[in-house]
Parts: C-alpha cells; structure tokens; sequence
C-alpha cells in the first residue's frame, strides 16, 4: 500500500485491518499521535485526512491510500514551530502533553471548518459564526485534556483565530 502522510509518500506491507493509527505508530514510527481510548472517545489520535479532521483509531489505513494525511509531526518543527504549536506553549495548553497532538490538529481543522463557514450545534446563526468560548468549546469537545487545560487551550486558539482574522 501507498500513503502520503506529511507530504512524504510511503510504501507499506500491511494487513487491511490495520488502523490508520497503528500504522503510523507501529509501521511508520510517527508517534506524535497517541493511542488513548482506541474508541473515538479521547481524540488523542486526531490528525488531518484532506484537511479535516478525524479519529485515527476508528479508521482503516487501507482507506486512505489516496488521500493527503497530515499528523502532529507535519504541522511544524522545533525550529519552526505551527501558530497553534507556538500559541500552546505560550499559554501552557499542553500540560502533561499526551493529549495535545491531538489537539493541535483538531484546532487547525476546527479554524478551517470556521473559515468556510460552517456553523456548529451552538452556532446562533448559520451566517457570521462568532468565536465565542462556547463555541469553540463546542467544536473542540471530541478532544478530552484529562489535566484539565482546557481555559489555556481555548486561549491559544482564540489568539491564532484573531491573528488569522
């Protein structure tokens, strides 16, 4: 099978039932993204597939062969850290740092689906969706931070949001 995952094209050996997250942990050593739940509870696996953002763990690798798959490690560098990278540092919105891979990848889908438009449940309005706690709260709430960041992960989020703007 044939994968383009952070821009790189990868050849891999493996069986249909392997999950898209194993095969980046286990057949491909990106371990950026964690293994919580492994129910698409937790959403410490999110990355990016074309841009949106899904559970890696409920998905099959073998699904995926032609799509562009984007994880934590394709966001930024060390060097050259992603805004939303920079924006939880500076806020302190990785605490423990398990669950912020997933994150980060989550907020940058988040930010885009905002972009086009589109409302979610709280939304008061299909048109001109304010980014308001609650709704961010709302769109980020597949994303479970057991150390409780969450004040500081909405903070950096609504900073790169207004920076976007």
């Amino acid at each position: 099978m044939h994968f383009t995952i952070n821009g790189t094209l990868y050849q891999v050996e493996v069986d249909n039932r392997v999950s898209l997250l194993d095969l980046l942990r286990e057949h491909l050593a990106l371990t950026g993204s964690k293994k919580g739940c492994d129910h698409g509870q937790c959403g410490a696996c999110t990355i990016l597939i074309n841009g949106r953002r899904i559970n890696s763990c409920l998905s099959l690798a073998v699904m995926h062969q032609d799509d562009d798959i984007t994880t934590i490690e394709g966001l930024g560098s060390p060097e050259d850290l992603h805004p939303l990278q920079a924006a939880f540092v500076s806020h302190d919105g990785y605490q423990c740092g398990y669950c912020t891979p997933g994150q980060i990848c989550s907020a940058v889908g988040m930010l885009d689906e905002l972009k086009k438009g589109w409302p979610s449940h709280v939304s008061p309005s299909l048109r001109d969706v304010d980014l308001n706690d609650d709704e961010i709260s709302e769109r980020m709430s597949g994303n479970i931070c057991r150390c409780s960041a969450y004040p500081n992960i909405v903070d950096a989020i609504r900073d790169v949001a207004a920076a976007q703007a």
